[in-house]
């Protein structure tokens, strides 16, 4: 089997379309063929800063397609299934076990090494090795290998190259609110950063109900998307102090929840010290490791809370069909952030993300079409 695939072979290049063999399906993967593949803040950190010994590789992990083949012990997913395609878990430990896969013990080998955890990888290209697993799919390719259990079955009349970044980005942002703080109706709450997870956090702070939504950025038409989508307040934390404005905004009190989606040690505090005494700050912001943020103790003794999230703290195959309901109800219009662009200008649509042209960049594939002459027959 062939496949056509945008390659990273070192740090801070642009990727190369690549025809690449893949190897036999082991018993639990799935080979699905790409509809759609989302650029998210994960693959262009890894394209910045990839160690010589991390490539080449596959990145991509907001896919979405058609299952082509199935592994022998593929129980849940047939071939002709249309699916969303998220991170990957064992299935078998402790926490996933409690229903815990966000917080697999095997989630950083299974999802940021590009590799099996045997360190294999199915993509090859001639004799070289290509690490192709990445978050359990590396979806920046017309064919794709995924797991069984990162592999979220929806309808077949759904838009489904649209539903790509429900997988990461979107359920990360609507998660933070839906799952992790699940504020109470008429609840205030402040969101720091609204590019695709920050309006993704904004679009489930609507759900939820939430009476004061604040959103805050340093870019105007960002804080004007925002306000199209549902927010109460902007805030341009590079004109006005941001903590301030929020307790002016809530009448003293303070917001009840927050949400960072930066990540920088400056907006962590604030989206910590803007809240009320109890409040919950949500952040799910990602500046690489190491990342060494202080702030004043005395924020967390009178009842501040401060908690990591990843993924959203989802079960995908419980929380995407749950965004997919909510948009099909007209209640979570996240294709409001999506643009989109055909897989062969995946340079120049990882250059509009870089350059802020848009919210939430999605690939679309057509099997017909070669790319660069190369098909994924």
């Amino acid at each position: 089997m062939k496949t056509t695939a945008a390659v990273l072979r070192s740090a801070q290049e642009p990727l190369s379309l690549e025809e690449l063999d893949i190897d036999e399906l082991r018993p639990h993967e799935v080979l699905v063929r790409i509809v759609g593949s989302g650029i998210c803040h994960t693959d262009l950190g890894m394209i910045a800063t990839a160690e010589p010994d991390a490539a080449p590789i596959v990145l991509g992990h907001e896919g979405s397609g058609i299952v082509a083949t199935v592994g022998q012990d593929v129980d849940s997913i047939e071939p002709g299934d249309h699916v969303v395609l998220s991170y990957n878990c064992c299935a078998e430990c402790d926490n996933c076990a409690r229903s815990l896969p966000m917080h697999c013990r095997d989630f950083v080998p299974l999802n940021l090494l590009g590799a099996r955890l045997d360190g294999s990888s199915v993509l090859r290209s001639g004799g070289e090795q290509v690490r192709g697993h990445f978050f359990g799919q590396s979806s920046w390719a017309t064919y794709a290998v995924a797991n069984e259990q990162n592999c979220v079955r929806v309808a077949r009349n759904l838009p489904l190259a649209l539903l790509a970044p429900l997988g990461c980005g979107i359920q990360t942002g609507a998660g933070a609110v839906l799952n992790t703080l699940n504020p109470e109706a008429g609840s205030s709450i402040a969101i720091f950063g609204t590019g695709s997870v920050g309006l993704a956090a904004l679009l489930g702070a609507v759900v939820a109900g939430c009476g004061t939504i604040i959103a805050v950025d340093i870019q105007p038409a960002r804080l004007a998307k925002a306000a199209d989508l549902g927010a109460t307040h902007t805030i341009n934390s590079a004109e006005e102090n941001v903590v301030e404005r929020i307790r002016e905004i809530t009448g003293g009190a303070g917001a009840q929840y927050s949400v960072d989606c930066i990540g920088l040690a400056d907006v962590v505090r604030s989206a910590l010290e803007c809240l009320q005494s109890p409040g919950v700050c949500a952040t799910v912001g990602f500046q690489g490791i190491p990342n060494e943020i202080s702030f004043d103790q005395g924020h967390l003794l009178f009842g501040r809370s401060l908690i990591g999230v990843i993924e959203g703290d989802a079960i995908p195959q419980e929380f995407v069909p749950r965004m997919i309901d909510l948009y099909q109800a007209g209640k979570f219009p996240f294709t409001e952030l999506v643009d989109t662009f055909a897989f062969g200008q995946i340079n120049e649509a990882i250059e509009a993300v870089h350059q802020g042209k848009v919210t939430k960049a999605v690939l679309t594939f057509d099997e017909s079409t070669p790319v660069n002459g190369v098909t994924g027959e």
